[in-house]
């Protein structure tokens, strides 16, 4: 599959799964999926474009999540309608999220369809993504998770009013660890062995911020960062990482990566030679449905969060039920994060246009998603605020936050339990508590 190639996938054709999207990345016959921009009997339909990594294998997870998400919302909105009378349809150019061109020209891919709007997982280059769409300007929500583009928002609102951040940033991982560590002691099941933090972080700038967050805010808890180990995407071998870590022997581990696939092998070479008595939190990858396929056992006791994730409570039980109904090859191991995005997207977009009475009048549509939160699967998302992301939740003191739950959107702590994520904390939409990790006496 080359750049710039798409696939047109709406209620009457198959989602792409991880099994296909492979086949694709192998370059098997599955691999001819070209479709015209918008062919003379679609062009009634109301096109979301929708970016995903087809064919390269770390992005595939996220955005298998965020297409079949929003391969749901479309199917359930046709059946009951439509929008304004129409159907609406998805159009899926490929994207190397690593590479700024190719993010530009997914962009360009789009405007091309005369799509109505842009929703995205995320991408690694978000600002050649950004000045790609301000040529066109229709709402482009995406969940990017970054805050040098959510400034670059701030700083030039003009060019990029259209641009909305539907989760809180990656800053928020940094400034709330410290917190969280603090809540997990106060359960009374972790006692810390020591007040010592050791922090192993990707090079990527995504993985940078947070690194830079939490050195921020870890002078205000009563932990200490005494640790820093760099890694390189792709990691093969942990062990050279376990025996520092081991040498340190800090009483909580982060470890500050991305990729489901190496996490899985972290934990089970971790396992095979743990630091005794650590509390280990692994950032965000987790959340891939990979992490448990691979892992399996090891992944038990680990914990992970996400500022993006399907909530818990009865919206969100009642999205997974009706997620696995329509994709039950995940049955055990759903994607908990841009499945729900894919699909709080679609139906904020839907609302908008029904408000405004017309997809193409764009900063209208965008005006009336700035004016008007939505609360969905993953939580309120607030977009009317200078940064053009939404709020995060719990409050970390740090800037755009939401003081009550339902005022933002929470970041989700979560613990391997059984095999399966189990929320921990916050404690409102927790569906558990934290357990004791195989590796502590």
């Amino acid at each position: 599959m080359t750049k710039g190639s798409d696939s047109r996938i709406g209620g009457l054709g198959r989602p792409i799964t991880r099994r296909s999207a492979t086949r694709l990345m192998l370059g098997g016959t599955a691999a001819t999926l070209a479709a015209p921009a918008i062919s003379k009997a679609q062009s009634d339909k109301i096109v979301i474009g929708v970016p995903s990594s087809l064919s390269t294998p770390y992005g595939v997870a996220d955005d298998t999540d965020h297409l079949n998400g929003t391969i749901l919302a479309i199917e359930e909105i046709n059946a009951a309608g439509g929008v304004l009378g129409r159907e609406l349809d998805v159009y899926v150019p490929d994207v190397d999220k690593l590479s700024p061109e190719s993010c530009r020209q997914a962009i360009a891919a789009c405007i091309d369809a005369k799509v109505m709007a842009i929703s995205n997982s995320f991408v690694f280059a978000p600002i050649p993504a950004a000045d790609e769409s301000a040529k066109y300007k229709c709402p482009y929500l995406q969940g990017n998770t970054q805050r040098d583009a959510t400034e670059a928002f701030r700083a030039n609102p003009d060019k990029y009013s259209h641009c909305l951040q539907t989760d809180p940033s990656e800053v928020n991982y940094g400034w709330t660890y410290p917190i969280w560590l603090k809540k997990m002691e106060e359960t009374g099941v972790w006692t810390p062995k020591n007040r010592k933090v050791h922090i192993v972080s990707e090079q990527v700038g995504y993985n940078q911020t947070i690194l830079k967050a939490a050195k921020e805010a870890m002078p205000d808890s009563d932990f200490e960062l005494v640790g820093l180990t760099d890694i390189q995407y792709p990691v093969n071998d942990w062990s050279p990482v376990i025996q520092q870590l081991k040498d340190v022997d800090a009483g909580a581990i982060m470890i500050n990566h991305w990729v489901a696939a190496e996490y899985a092998a972290f934990c089970k070479q971790f396992r095979a030679d743990p630091v005794e008595d650590s509390l280990v939190y692994l950032q965000y990858g987790p959340s891939q449905p990979e992490f448990l396929e691979l892992g399996g056992r090891a992944t038990e006791g680990f914990c992970w969060s996400t500022v993006l994730g399907v909530y818990g409570d009865d919206i969100g039980m009642d999205f997974r039920r009706r997620y696995l109904e329509r994709f039950p090859e995940f049955e055990g191991n759903m994607g908990l994060v841009y499945t729900g995005n894919g699909y709080d997207i679609v139906n904020y977009l839907a609302l908008a246009w029904e408000a405004v009475g017309d997809p193409t009048k764009f900063a209208e549509v965008v005006d009336w998603i700035k004016n008007n939160p939505y609360r969905g699967v993953c939580g309120l998302m607030n977009l009317g605020n200078d940064l053009q992301e939404a709020l995060h939740y719990p409050d970390n003191g740090f800037g755009n936050q939401a003081s009550e739950l339902e005022e933002g959107m929470s970041q989700l702590f979560v613990q391997v339990q059984d095999v399966e994520h189990k929320i921990i904390w916050p404690n409102e939409i927790a569906e558990s508590t934290l357990q004791p990790a195989p590796w502590w006496s």
